[in-house]
């Protein structure tokens, strides 16, 4: 599998994420879940993104309990902090989108001592020693409390070598270029805004990170399954998506199936295609997903299928088409 560099790591150009292990949307069994992360080792995968919010700590167990059988230094792992899991009578529980999960509910503190916590429990759950890259996520609300409290944690666990990479991961892409101005970051795990539908980071993360060398860990790249699976009801930021969007993501299958190419490989080959992007986090919830997507970023795309793609205005004009369209 290609290989990129972020920052001193060396990753693995497709990565993991951990959001469907911990129930996103529907129960994956234990089984289910680590034949999954089975499969993505087996494939070659040796990034894998997981958090606290998934599952409420059930992905961090689950991708925990696979790789301390392996030897550390043969891949790298991101989590996140910014959500401490309590009982849920301490605080908002946000348990709509997980299934089949512990009592524990996240309570946001972005302060210095709770990421510092929250660092600490997170290897407690998955039981390593350390973790490549450490994130601070989904702080739409708390800029402030962000930059002064837990990007001066992450900057401390960077400086004494418990951390190789500080960032954020988020679903948007202004937020996360006023960090890049305030903080010395590495990267950004961004989710769901730069996908053949929503192209926002063209505007100024993208060119921000590419001049300062922060790397970009894509996620959300099927927009929560609507570029999977076209169809009404289908999901579009993890909420149904409007009628609008169904019919942009439905032209795009009609596109794909004239010019004999899959949906998924599209959407995924577009995404890479970026330079700004260093690794494309898949969900999976199953081995045959995994199996999917990587044959979704090898399967053949046409160059007229590209080339109708941006005739048609599909994409905007400053996104770069794959090699060869």
């Amino acid at each position: 599998m290609k290989r990129s560099r972020l920052g001193s790591l060396d990753v693995t150009s497709i990565g993991l994420g951990s959001a469907p292990l911990g129930g996103l949307f529907a129960p994956v069994s234990d089984t289910d879940a680590e034949a999954t992360i089975e499969k993505a080792w087996s494939a070659g995968i040796r990034f894998f993104d997981t958090a606290p919010l998934y599952g409420f700590g059930l992905a961090e167990r689950r991708v925990g309990a696979f790789l301390r059988k392996q030897e550390r230094d043969s891949y790298a792992i991101s989590t996140k902090v910014g959500r401490l899991l309590r009982a849920p009578d301490v605080g908002a529980g946000e348990d709509d989108h997980y299934k089949g999960t512990s009592r524990e509910r996240p309570v946001f503190d972005f302060s210095y001592d709770g990421v510092m916590r929250s660092a600490e429990e997170s290897l407690v759950r998955l039981g390593l020693d350390r973790v490549d890259v450490l994130l601070v996520h989904d702080p739409d609300d708390h800029y402030d409390e962000a930059v002064s409290g837990a990007f001066r944690a992450l900057q401390r666990l960077r400086e004494d070598g418990t951390v190789k990479a500080i960032g954020a991961g988020m679903n948007q892409s202004e937020m996360p270029v006023r960090f890049a101005e305030a903080v010395p970051v590495d990267c950004f795990l961004l989710a769901g805004r730069y996908t053949l539908l929503d192209q926002g980071a063209l505007d100024a993360l993208f060119p921000l990170c590419l001049t300062r060398n922060i790397g970009i860990l894509l996620g959300g790249i099927y927009n929560s399954g609507i570029l999977a699976d076209p169809h009404p009801g289908a999901k579009f930021n993890y909420q149904d998506a409007d009628a609008a969007l169904v019919k942009r993501a439905l032209e795009l299958d009609a596109l794909c199936r004239k010019h004999g190419t899959d949906l998924k490989a599209a959407a995924l080959q577009f995404c890479m295609a970026h330079p700004a992007v260093t690794v494309a986090v898949m969900g999976a919830r199953n081995a045959g997903e995994v199996a999917d997507n990587i044959a979704m970023s090898e399967k053949s795309v046409p160059a007229a299928f590209w080339q109708e793609l941006r005739a048609r205005n599909f994409v905007d004009p400053r996104a770069p088409l794959p090699a060869g369209a």
